[in-house]
């Protein structure tokens, strides 16, 4: 039997060259989510703001990340996925520019918007790669691609340590390195990302993007700032008592417009609800990874009796760093495990090793080596999974709804990580260590940390069930030709 021909050398060289710019643009995503996570006590000494005020600084770009996401990933679908790139791509500099150069809260925030639009980038990217790239390097590149988004989160973290240490540290060199970072990668995609040829044009749909953004804002309003508001109080009820009147509103509209933004059958179709089922709990872990880790290294172990009294360029550096470079290389192996497992058992792998690994935390977090090892398993399974949810979708919708499709999965890990982040936080205050020395400021009780990566376990538990019981095998059986046999993708180095 004839082998298939090998594509040219210098189409091959062109496919490459179009995955690395895409990894390079999903790894910005996920770095402007996490990038001010560590200097948001620095920005409300600078800025002489209240905890409460500075907070809006994430819930910005959550909040705009909600409304964007799935709108542009629509507009990608319908006029082109490149041109919206190097939209989006430009719009985040201006914001970063903004953010980089300004000495006000209000301005700051206004950038941190801006930002929040390049949470499209990632469903854009995944478009252009299967409309790009044959069928058998795909679901190498996917798993790549998807691979650099929990690389980004970290990458984040360790580098804004880095650029904020010292007695003269300044948060506008964090967004200066942003504007660097999206110049290169808007450069990159438009030599190197072909324009688009597949466009099904069409009417935007207005009033579903209205009614699912408004779902989305009141949906994330409360859990990002339930905390300070107060989880029983009126503003938090109500704007969830808001969020349920949106999304019936949401369903209704999409249901009776004869172009939806969302097709709601596909919404509900198996493969894609259960992936995005699952996108919510490994959105969680990776937030109470970060969050939890993070905290833990910074307890002072003379004060508390646990933790490692490190500084936050140590923490990031020596705590989150080696969970880092683990998910950047577990996802030069997703696409052979989809290939040789399938999306739905990688899925299944990549949420084992997640409650192994927080498992491990809840158990044995007292010593250095031991929170690495199981920060490395959980930084693992986060890649894996991030690999495998855009595979099960892409084999679960034609090749027109790609992008709102994984569109809306990437809002699935935000309302996820915004759920970890909230949760985590309100636990570690909950309970604290009492009679601590005069002018020692609260330290949550040990306990805590071992209840908020316990659930994170629980959460990767969930994942488990979904793969093995939501995504059924018959489920994957009519889209096998999607993902057929894989190429290994290529591999990146360090600059």
């Amino acid at each position: 039997m004839s082998q298939p021909l090998a594509p040219p050398p210098g189409r091959r060289r062109a496919e490459t060259a179009v995955i690395l710019a895409l990894s390079l643009a999903a790894m910005i995503v996920s770095m402007m989510q996490t990038l001010v996570v560590p200097i948001l006590g620095l920005i409300q000494s600078s800025l002489g703001a209240s905890s409460a005020e500075v907070s809006w600084v994430t819930t910005a770009t959550l909040l705009s990340a909600a409304v964007f996401t799935p709108l542009l990933g629509r507009f990608g679908d319908q006029h082109g996925k490149k041109p919206t790139l190097i939209g989006v791509l430009a719009v985040m500099i201006v914001g970063s520019v903004l953010a980089a150069t300004t000495d006000s809260l209000l301005w700051l925030i206004v950038g941190r918007v801006l930002q929040g639009a390049a949470t499209a980038i990632f469903p854009l990217a995944l478009s252009v790669l299967r409309d790009e790239v044959p069928a058998r390097r795909l679901p190498g590149a996917m798993a790549l691609v998807s691979g650099t988004l929990a690389f980004g989160s970290g990458f984040a973290l360790v580098t804004t340590g880095l650029l904020t240490r010292g007695e003269d540290a300044d948060y506008h060199r964090v967004f200066w390195l942003a504007t660097g970072l999206a110049a290169v990668t808007l450069l990159a995609v438009a030599l190197l990302v072909p324009a688009s040829r597949t466009k099904t044009g069409g009417r935007t749909d207005i009033l579903g993007a209205l009614t699912l953004g408004l779902f989305l804002v009141l949906l994330l309003l409360p859990i990002s700032q339930g905390h300070e508001w107060g989880w029983t109080s009126a503003r938090t009820l109500g704007s969830f008592a808001g969020a349920v009147v949106m999304a019936g509103a949401w369903s209704f509209t999409e249901s009776r417009v004869r172009e939806p933004m969302v097709d709601m059958r596909m919404f509900l179709h198996r493969p894609v609800l259960f992936s995005n089922l699952a996108g919510l709990f490994v959105g969680f872990g990776m937030f109470a990874q970060f969050l939890g880790v993070s905290y833990l290294a910074q307890v002072p172990r003379d004060v508390a009796g646990y933790g490692f009294s490190a500084s936050v360029l140590r923490a990031s550096v020596e705590y989150l760093l080696p969970s880092t470079i683990a998910s950047l290389v577990a996802s030069q192996f997703g696409g052979l495990l989809i290939r040789r497992l399938g999306p739905r058992l990688t899925l299944a792998l990549s949420a084992v090793i997640g409650i192994i690994g927080f498992t491990w935390l809840a158990a044995a977090h007292s010593s250095t080596p031991s929170v690495i090892g199981a920060g490395t398993a959980v930084g693992t399974a986060i890649s894996l999974g991030y690999a495998a949810m855009p595979a099960l979708i892409v084999a679960g919708v034609p090749p027109h709804q790609t992008g709102i499709a994984n569109g809306i999965n990437s809002i699935s890990r935000s309302v996820g990580s915004a759920i970890g982040s909230a949760l985590i936080t309100s636990l570690l205050a909950s309970r604290t260590i009492e009679n601590l020395p005069a002018g020692v400021p609260p330290l949550p009780a040990e306990s805590q940390f071992i209840l908020s990566f316990a659930l994170a376990g629980i959460a990767f538990a969930f994942v488990l069930a979904l793969s093995l019981v939501g995504l059924k095998r018959e489920q994957q059986a009519p889209r096998t030709e999607h993902l057929p046999a894989a190429e290994p993708a290529p591999a990146t180095t360090a600059a």
